[in-house]
């Protein structure tokens, strides 16, 4: 019996601690939402020079076919931002196709007219104009748009139907026209997921569409359009299952990306907005709502108008009653604090007397403390600086005395072979063989040996104090960019400019005289390894600078 109990305290437990997340998750949500609002005339500003780019290419001198695709991506920018542009547009897109005698334009034309009645809830005009279009004579490409175009009307119209019959017949036609758009949408994704989706829940099967929808939206890294229908239809899933906490949870990711792409035409934000009503959340529903008033009417979107007209006089009468009892509440507040008031200005002016002679002490000791503070931030600054000046101090000592060290020797023996090369040179004049005497002063390979072995005496030095200078260097560029050596070579003239600058010198007049380059080439060098940086380029030198450094 015992442990049952034990077992029934931590499932609510951990219901509860579920719950707190997901709650969390919510709030944060909304305030993104919020703060998404607020950006809306950003957005839209965005929306509105889209669209005035489209409309001066549309007054350059360009072919009907030109003009004519052009017209399709700013009816896809009207399509859910102006319904009378984008009949407008569609009308002119008809023209053009017309002119052009292009059966498949003139199709496509009258399609986008009709997609737009049919947003308007013009249902019989929209289907007037299908009734001249065969699918059988249509493309491969604009056949989904066809069944697409049916499948949204019939659903308006089973939505909005009055007796059974017709919502039956309605429903019947819907599901029809929704299983010839999954034959022909198989390479597009996302309507694919979108009707796919859809099916499921017509068929009750809502955990098979949440994880369809979950998936897709899992792969869409930015608030699109795409992200704002599919977030919506996961949430009719999780509405239908009856969880309300995920399908609030997914209507606001909806809503967000509608406010971040700026459209109109949208349900997300007022489904939301009655949710948020019935939690007892008035003043965002009545934001929400009027919001999705304003862009209704904007829009010219007759449906979402009716839609909003059914809940707003709701959430505004709740939201004015509210308004009305934080007022009345408000005087009562008023009126109480003003007698408290009276009552703590006498209690003020007693306690003033007492307070006063407190104050002045109290003041001392404040400045003092903050004095106090001051210093000890200034003697932690003045550790600090102290410790990094100690490391700089015991780091260039190091490398001070280990390159005096070597490069003493390395004179001593440069002396000996000078001294060598000069005898020889003496020999060959004492002969008076003056050819070869100036065959051996013209010929560089005596200096070209000796450059060598410097340059190999400088890498061996330069790696016995920083051994792994080659794999930090290599870790700072990006994996395919990464400095291969020869067989038998320790660096190379890339390793060898960024070795001295490791040993600060940067200068890059000095690294040119060091490696016998001309300065132009040690620039482009420094500039082409910047490049390769797998952080940013800038600060590549500077993080050099610390390899061989201890961490602490």
């Amino acid at each position: 019996m015992k442990s049952i109990v034990v077992f029934w305290c931590f499932c609510i437990v951990g219901i509860c601690y579920v719950y707190a997340i997901d709650s969390n998750r919510v709030d944060s949500l909304l305030l993104k939402l919020d703060q998404s609002i607020k950006k809306r005339p950003i957005y839209m500003e965005q929306k509105e020079l889209r669209l005035a780019k489209l409309r001066r290419q549309l007054l350059q001198l360009i072919s009907e076919e030109e003009h004519f695709a052009i017209l399709g991506a700013l009816l896809d920018e009207y399509r859910s931002f102006n319904t009378d542009s984008a009949f407008y547009v569609a009308e002119e897109r008809e023209q053009i196709a017309m002119r052009l005698g292009n059966r498949e334009y003139i199709d496509n034309a009258r399609m986008n007219k009709a997609d737009v009645l049919g947003m308007t809830g013009m249902y019989k005009e929209a289907m007037d104009l299908m009734r001249n279009i065969h699918a059988e004579r249509l493309s491969k490409n604009l056949r989904p748009y066809y069944y697409h175009i049916y499948r949204t009307i019939y659903g308006l119209m089973a939505d909005y139907a009055v007796t059974k019959y017709e919502r039956k017949l309605y429903t019947e036609l819907t599901d029809k026209y929704r299983d010839s758009l999954l034959l022909v949408n198989k390479d597009n994704l996302l309507i694919h997921t979108l009707i796919q989706s859809d099916q499921y829940n017509v068929r009750n099967e809502y955990d098979k569409a949440i994880c369809l929808l979950t998936d897709y939206l899992a792969q869409q890294k930015e608030y699109e359009h795409d992200v704002a229908i599919c977030a919506y239809t996961l949430s009719e899933s999780y509405r239908l299952k009856g969880d309300k906490e995920k399908e609030k949870e997914f209507l606001i990711v909806s809503a967000i990306a509608d406010m971040t792409t700026a459209v109109r035409e949208y349900i997300s934000l007022r489904k939301l907005a009655i949710l948020l009503y019935q939690e007892g959340d008035i003043e965002r529903a009545y934001s929400y709502v009027k919001i999705c008033m304003e862009d209704a009417a904007a829009c010219n979107a007759r449906l979402r108008k009716l839609e909003i007209l059914e809940i707003f006089p709701i959430i505004n009468d709740a939201y004015q009653q509210k308004t009305e009892k934080q007022q009345e509440q408000m005087k009562w507040t008023l009126a109480s604090i003003s007698m408290l008031s009276f009552f703590l200005l006498l209690a003020i002016f007693y306690v003033y007397k007492q307070m006063k002679r407190l104050a002045v002490a109290r003041k001392e000791v404040i400045d003092t403390n903050k004095r106090l503070k001051e210093l000890n931030e200034e003697l932690h600054l003045s550790m600090h600086k102290l410790k990094e000046a100690n490391h700089s101090i015991a780091e260039n000592s190091y490398l001070k005395e280990e390159y005096i060290g070597r490069y003493m020797d390395q004179c001593s023996v440069y002396l000996e072979k000078m001294d060598n090369y000069r005898r020889s040179l003496g020999k060959i004049a004492a002969t008076g063989n003056v050819e070869e005497l100036y065959k051996n002063i013209k010929s560089s390979k005596f200096i070209e040996g000796e450059l060598k072995e410097f340059y190999a005496n400088f890498d061996n030095t330069f790696l016995q104090m920083f051994p792994t200078f080659v794999e930090d260097f290599n870790a700072l560029l990006t994996n395919d960019e990464q400095i291969s050596l020869k067989t038998g070579e320790r660096m190379n003239t890339e390793l060898r400019i960024f070795a001295l600058i490791r040993l600060g010198i940067s200068d890059s007049v000095k690294i040119a005289q060091f490696l016998r380059y001309s300065v132009t080439t040690i620039y482009n060098y420094r500039t082409k390894v910047r490049n390769k940086a797998a952080g940013d380029r800038n600060l590549l030198e500077q993080e050099v600078m610390k390899i061989g450094k201890s961490k602490d």
